[in-house]
C-alpha cells in the first residue's frame, strides 16, 4: 500500500501544479475578451478567431481543471444526503462511485473522444466559421481532460482505501486545510 499512495501523491502533485497553471487560462480568457471587446467597440472590427480563441481558453480551464478540482475535493456532492450518513459508509460510496460511475465514465469518453481528436486533426479540421482556428486543440481538450481526470481518480481511490483501512488520515476530513493537506 506504500508504493500506491506514493504514486497517489505523484499524481496529486502533478494534477496540484497542472490545476494552478491552467487558473492562469482564466487571465488569458478575460485579457482576450477584453481586447477583442476593446477592439469591436473603437474599431468596429472583429473576428471569430477571437471569439473561438475565448471558448477554447475557457473549455481547457474546465477539462484541464477537473482533476485539480477532484483532488482539492471542491466537486459536488449531495450533502443533504451523505450528512446524514456515518464517516465509513461515506467513504465506501465514495470507493463506489470512483469505481463504477466516474472511472468508466471516464473510460467511455477516452474511448470515443482520442478518434474524434484524432480524425480532427489527421484532417486538419478547421472551424466552420469566416475566419476561424483550427478545431483539434479544443477536440484533444476533451480526451485529455478525462484521462488527467481517470488518473486522478485513481489517486483518489487509493487514498479512501487507504482511509477506509486506516493507514492515513482523511485528506479531506475536519482538519485537512482549502488543498486536502493534514494540518
Amino acid at each position: 500500500m506504500k508504493a500506491l499512495l506514493a504514486i497517489s501523491r505523484v499524481i496529486d502533485g502533478f494534477n496540484e501544479r497542472l490545476g494552478r497553471t491552467t487558473g492562469w487560462l482564466i487571465l488569458a480568457a478575460v485579457l482576450v475578451s477584453s481586447v477583442n471587446a476593446l477592439v469591436r467597440f473603437s474599431f468596429n472590427r472583429s473576428s471569430n478567431a477571437w471569439l473561438e480563441l475565448q471558448w477554447y481558453l475557457f473549455g481547457a480551464v474546465v477539462l484541464l481543471g477537473a482533476a485539480y478540482t477532484f483532488k482539492a475535493n471542491e466537486h459536488i456532492r449531495i450533502d443533504i444526503l451523505s450528512s446524514r450518513l456515518s464517516k465509513r459508509t461515506r467513504d465506501w460510496i465514495d470507493v463506489g462511485g470512483h469505481l463504477f460511475f466516474l472511472m468508466p465514465l471516464c473510460i467511455v469518453i477516452m474511448w470515443l473522444g482520442w478518434p474524434f481528436f484524432l480524425r480532427s486533426f489527421a484532417q486538419a479540421e478547421i472551424s466552420s466559421s469566416a475566419g476561424g482556428l483550427i478545431v483539434w486543440p479544443a477536440k484533444l481538450l476533451v480526451p485529455l481532460g478525462f484521462t488527467i481526470l481517470f488518473v486522478q481518480s485513481i489517486s483518489e481511490l487509493i487514498k479512501r482505501v487507504a482511509v477506509i483501512k486506516g493507514l492515513i488520515e482523511d485528506p479531506h476530513g475536519p482538519s485537512a486545510n482549502a488543498h486536502g493537506t493534514v494540518e
